[in-house]
């Protein structure tokens, strides 16, 4: 730029800048170039062009000759909280506006990632993009980052994902955190004028790289709390642990019936369990009984309160983050066997078809007579035999079970066989997804990997909860008047990503189309036509992105992926607390008492899906690091991969016998230059007129484990 046009600019800011400050006042040029001390001809004339300039641009009205004043634009203000992405560029969202607005890296205006802001909305080219005017309240997020200490003072670097600047430590606050240790630090203000804000570190999490430094550096990334409070673990200690007379006979008895568990080997909260009971007349009675959490966790005690707050479980690779203290969720409430507990149930009748016949809901108390995992059934399932071998058996011991045990088991099967079948007729989308696993060694280190497949032991439990969900949901959602309840929706499928999974699947031969009216057979016809090939995990992960989310509401739109007019969540209510209001809703309505708000309602709804997205987000981000660790030793070696995402920065690629992703990046392909095609997913060589497209395999080689930050480089094997 010239030294004129440099001049030009700089007059034409200033001048905006008076106009702006007094949007009401009248200027001529000869007052401006008093106000900016210009006294020599060329300025006056600079600001003569300035002035014209601006008119013509109608960013000023000539209201007489010579004469100018502002024109202020009719800016409207909204508040919404800031999602700062990876790019460094913000997004908000805008009742008045479908589509979320980007909020550009230069206008974030010192916010972060989770600020209540106000935002201004400006016109640009065919789109708006968003301002940031003002921070209400920040997110008061704490920030995981390296400690880099200095003589006097100190930075935590913690530039991640949506974290786009580092935290300076003053003098004050640097105490006695060592240099290079991971930490956790919190925002404490940004001063005018400084390039980052100032931060207190209030914890220190140890050694970068560990494992227990990592998961619990997790968890506090994502406002997951690790421990009880002093005050909630004793308030559970205190609760009382005996089933007592007066309150059994408030409840349906079902301790002499056939009742018992099935559930992961390494299950410690049992918090559904099955009865059966074959009729006279060759139908069946089959309870669903689910711990009754809200017997012990009371409306607004500081357990419900913890309860509410924390919304969810979270399961990661090493541990799990319990909602429920261990007394609750491993003890008083936890369907033991050989012990009593208080439950709440769903009792149905069906018949040989699986149709229920009857239905019946209500507090109940059931004495659990075994305790089963997914093996051991599966086991007798396959056998089809009541012997379970001693290597399967959680005892280590062989067994047989009683005849009538291993006919309800065999009758459950076949009746969560038909009503899988009905569900799947009337549009359910089946996901067999495989789930990655580790073995971990006394350290929590990974030593393998496996995988983890829905087998029937597990899809009998799934279908019977599924169903008491169903039924359920419906037994409130259809009486009149209606009555505020919680349900589990789940919105149809995003029309422009189905049209954009078409066009990759087509690649690999598969036909579908987006435009039809039974969308989700379409979609069950490519997870079946895919099954077991290569491309399989890639066509499945493509397919569910193209799924809305499941989440929680008081306004009932169906539940599209399980092909239900009305869905609830009552069967998990030690690690989901949408199932505790369920269960104190459902109460409410058979003792005709006053239910809650819809607004309360639908306040805790949005909380517990915030809540369960983190943890989503975080037990996938446990995942990601236990595969680093486990790959860490393995750079040099060669694996069988296949490409599962191309952009412009290089190929992703995942391991076929682990399920490790790593990428490859455009400078680590040799030989030629590489060239990004958006449109059709592929990288093309200028010179080779080599093709890498999403789905190919590919053989690489691990070039570099980070696994600080996650992430794996690998090149192609040669």
């Amino acid at each position: 730029m010239s030294k004129k046009k440099k001049e030009y600019n700089r007059i034409e800011r200033q001048i905006l800048s008076l106009f702006k400050s007094q949007p009401k006042r009248i200027y001529n040029h000869k007052q401006l170039a008093a106000q900016l001390e210009i006294k020599d001809t060329q300025g006056r004339n600079n600001i003569i062009r300035v002035l014209n300039g601006l008119r013509n641009q109608k960013q000023l009205s000539e209201v007489n000759r010579g004469q100018y004043r502002y024109n202020a634009p009719r800016i409207k203000y909204y508040e919404s909280l800031l999602n700062v992405l990876p790019t460094g560029k913000g997004k908000v969202v805008i009742e008045t506006h479908e589509e979320e607005i980007l909020v550009p890296k230069k206008q974030l205006n010192k916010a972060l990632d989770g600020d209540l802001v106000v935002v201004s909305l400006h016109r640009k080219e065919n789109e708006y993009v968003a301002h940031v005017e003002d921070i209400i309240e920040r997110g008061k997020k704490e920030y995981i980052g390296i400690f880099e200490r200095q003589k006097d003072f100190g930075f935590v670097l913690c530039r991640k994902g949506a974290m786009y600047t580092d935290l300076f430590i003053e003098p004050g606050e640097l105490h006695n955190f060592k240099d290079g240790e991971k930490v956790v630090a919190v925002f404490k203000s940004w001063d005018e004028g400084r390039d980052a804000p100032n931060g207190k570190i209030i914890k220190s999490l140890g050694e970068p790289g560990t494992s227990e430094t990592e998961i619990h550096a997790i968890l506090h990334e994502y406002g997951l709390p690790y421990e009880f409070p002093k005050e909630i673990e004793a308030a559970a200690q205190h609760l009382n642990i005996e089933i007592e007379q007066s309150e059994i006979k408030k409840r349906r008895d079902f301790r002499n019936e056939l009742t018992f568990t099935i559930d992961p080997i390494t299950a410690k909260d049992f918090d559904d369990a099955i009865s059966f009971k074959k009729q006279k007349n060759g139908e069946y009675e089959i309870g669903i009984h689910i711990a009754d959490v809200s017997h012990y966790v009371q409306p607004n005690t500081i357990l419900d309160k913890e309860a509410y707050d924390r919304a969810t479980s979270v399961y990661l690779v090493d541990r799990v983050v319990p909602m429920l203290p261990e007394v609750l969720s491993n003890g008083l409430c936890s369907l033991r066997p050989k012990e009593e507990k208080y439950t709440f149930s769903a009792v149905f009748t069906l018949n040989a078809q699986a149709k229920v016949v009857s239905e019946w809901y209500g507090r109940t108390i059931i004495y659990s007579d075994y305790r089963f995992s997914y093996e051991e059934v599966q086991y007798m399932l396959d056998s089809e035999s009541p012997h379970v071998d001693s290597q399967i058996a959680l005892s280590g011991e062989s067994y047989n079970v009683p005849d009538p045990v291993f006919d309800a088991l065999t009758t459950l099967n076949t009746l969560s066989k038909l009503l899988r079948k009905e569900r799947m007729k009337n549009g359910a989308i089946s996901f067999d997804r495989v789930e990655v696993n580790f073995n971990l060694d006394d350290e929590n280190n990974p030593e393998s990997v496996f995988f983890k497949t829905s087998k029937d032991a597990n899809k009998l439990i799934e279908e019977f909860m599924l169903l008491a969900n169903k039924k359920v949901a419906q037994f409130i959602g259809k009486q009149s008047p209606p009555t505020p309840f919680v349900y589990r929706v789940h919105d149809d499928p995003d029309e422009e990503k189905l049209f954009n999974l078409k066009q990759i699947i087509s690649s690999f031969g598969y036909s579908f189309n987006p435009k039809g009216k039974n969308i989700n057979k379409e979609i069950n016809k490519l997870l079946e036509d895919c099954n077991g090939k290569r491309e399989q995990n890639l066509i499945d992960t493509l397919t569910l992105r193209s799924m809305s989310k499941a989440e929680y509401t008081t306004d009932n739109i169906g539940h599209y992926g399980l092909a239900f007019s009305h869905y609830t969540h009552f069967t998990s209510p030690i690690r989901r607390y949408p199932d505790v209001m369920v269960h104190r809703l459902l109460q409410q309505f058979l003792d005709k008492a006053k239910a809650a708000s819809k607004q309360t309602l639908e306040e805790a709804c949005k909380h517990a899906s915030q809540r369960e997205q983190l943890a989503t987000k975080a037990e996938r981000d446990s995942i990601k690091f236990m595969q680093m660790v486990f790959m860490e030793d393995k750079v040099g070696e060669e694996f069988e991969g296949v490409i599962t995402g191309v952009t412009d920065r290089g190929l992703y690629v995942e391991i076929v016998e682990n399920k490790c992703e790593g990428m490859i990046r455009m400078v680590d392909l040799k030989n030629d230059f590489f060239q990004y095609d958006m449109q059709n997913h592929t990288i093309i060589g200028r010179k080779s007129k080599i093709i890498y497209q999403l789905g190919d395999p590919l053989r690489i080689k691990v070039k570099k484990v980070n696994i600080q930050r996650r992430f794996l480089d690998f090149i192609p094997a040669e």
